[in-house]
């Protein structure tokens, strides 16, 4: 209802006072640019909180016992939101792969992207999704949500020396670690075979670090995180050899990075490593 209302306001009001608004008035968003993560981190309350886990994980165990349909970042839907770009990607991953999907998802929470997917996913002949995330969510993740499919991992080296991945899925996920071109460098190393990258916040002017302040109808939080240049994105991957297979527009739309004038919008892409 929440989402349905801020929808309709959008509607009716003029665009330049909607400018106005978001680029000085609304107190949740990305707000400034700060000159290093440390100093934005410092400027935040972060996201390493038991009260986020906690509200996630209520939120996602409704989903898996079927008391919800749907949860993305702890808060409920009525209905699933599919993000078609995103499940195509997926299901050509695991049709290059004998329709057998063994992916890594970065950041992936307790499973979200998982369960959004998981009526499709089940018509493949195997599925086996490794979510890599923090050691606090990943030992809730084993405990409460892991299966023959789903499992949990405190790290990527942890994960890889159990698995043969062939594809690395960042669900607005890459933007939230401090030095994401090192994370990249990583798998880069390990000639993954694809990337998908979803949600991913990009702008036309510059790579910069920003703070997001969540509305807190979701839950009370802050916290920094990088706002890529769109070009600089793809030239490191078609630096490491990667080729662009496809982009789309994500769930999230367009944005005003508050004080700074600078828009930016959610974008997702397709990569795969050249022969």
């Amino acid at each position: 209802m929440h989402l349905k209302i801020k929808n309709i306001i959008k509607k009716i009001t003029p665009p330049v006072l909607l400018d106005f608004y978001f680029s000085f008035v609304n107190p949740y968003g990305f707000r400034g640019e700060y000159k290093n993560w440390k100093i934005a981190e410092n400027s935040s309350s972060g996201y390493n909180s038991e009260t986020i886990l906690n509200k996630t994980k209520d939120s996602l165990n409704k989903v898996k016992n079927g008391e919800a349909v749907y949860e993305r970042d702890s808060y409920l839907f009525d209905k699933i939101q599919y993000a078609w770009p995103l499940l195509a990607s997926l299901l050509h991953v695991a049709s290059t792969n004998d329709n057998r999907l063994n992916i890594i998802d970065f950041g992936g929470s307790l499973g979200s992207t998982y369960y959004q997917n998981k009526l499709f996913l089940s018509q493949l002949k195997d599925v086996k999704w490794n979510i890599v995330e923090q050691p606090m969510v990943a030992r809730c993740g084993q405990k409460n949500f892991e299966n023959e499919r789903l499992k949990f991992y405190a790290s990527p080296e942890e994960c890889l020396a159990e698995n043969d991945s062939g594809a690395v899925l960042f669900s607005a996920s890459l933007q939230y670690v401090s030095e994401p071109y090192k994370v990249l460098d990583y798998f880069f190393q390990k000639k993954i075979r694809y990337f998908i990258l979803d949600r991913l916040v990009i702008n036309k002017t510059k790579d910069l670090i920003t703070v997001q302040n969540v509305d807190p109808l979701i839950y009370k939080a802050s916290y920094p995180l990088w706002i890529f240049k769109e070009e600089n994105i793809l030239e490191y991957f078609a630096k490491n050899n990667y080729e662009l297979m496809v982009d789309f527009d994500s769930l999230g739309g367009d944005f005003i990075i508050q004080k700074t004038g600078i828009r930016g919008s959610y974008k997702g892409y397709l990569f795969k490593l050249k022969n």
